[in-house]
């Protein structure tokens, strides 16, 4: 082979790489560029996704105190939720507080959240379980609030100080009545006195 053979082998050799690097070259030019729009799809399902926490019921008592106070809810048509149920269709509960047991916070504090915002009467109740510390009567604050997009920030509904005065004692702190919209009902808060713990699935 010549040296004129051999300067046309190489210079058809250099083409060929230049050409599949630049191939190359624009593929993955290609691929960072459609990267960021895989999937939007699932950005609008992100969108439409109601986010959980509609309702949100939270109860807190002295944190020096070693008790343990279990919060009770029950959304319409469905099971009451609490330490012994902690699901339902619409409620959770969160965060089961056992006083100075098992607990990193040092918080004495419960809360429970729903998804959605079902029409009708709820029911919050508050029950004394155990009571180590032997301190009489225990003060029991309990929240709820409504939260009704993921846009809007939770807004207060109701707020009520009680106190518990034995073990075992489950007192109905209130009952009252969202709307289609999770407006509160006008004239539907009252606190007459439903069990929630002792209930059971027929």
């Amino acid at each position: 082979m010549n040296t004129l053979e051999q300067l046309d082998d190489d210079e058809g050799g250099t083409v060929f790489r230049d050409v599949i690097m630049l191939a190359l070259a624009g593929f993955v030019a290609m691929v960072l560029l459609l990267l960021p729009h895989l999937n939007p799809p699932g950005e609008a399902a992100k969108e439409n996704t109601q986010p959980p926490g509609n309702v949100i019921v939270e109860v807190r008592w002295p944190d020096e105190l070693d008790c343990d106070v279990d919060l009770w809810v029950e959304a319409p048509g469905d099971t009451p939720v609490g330490y012994s149920n902690k699901g339902g269709v619409i409620f959770n509960l969160l965060r089961d507080d056992l006083g100075k047991r098992a607990d990193a916070t040092g918080l004495n504090y419960e809360v429970s959240y729903s998804r959605g915002i079902p029409a009708g009467e709820y029911t919050v109740n508050v029950h004394l379980y155990r009571n180590s510390a032997g301190v009489f009567p225990i003060p029991v604050t309990v929240v709820t609030s409504v939260k009704k997009s993921a846009k809007e920030s939770a807004r207060q509904l109701l707020a009520s100080n009680i106190e518990l005065t034995r073990e075992g004692q489950e007192l109905t702190v209130y009952r009252f009545r969202l709307s289609e919209d999770g407006d509160l009902v006008p004239g539907s808060v009252h606190s007459l006195q439903r069990n929630l713990r002792t209930w059971r699935s027929s």
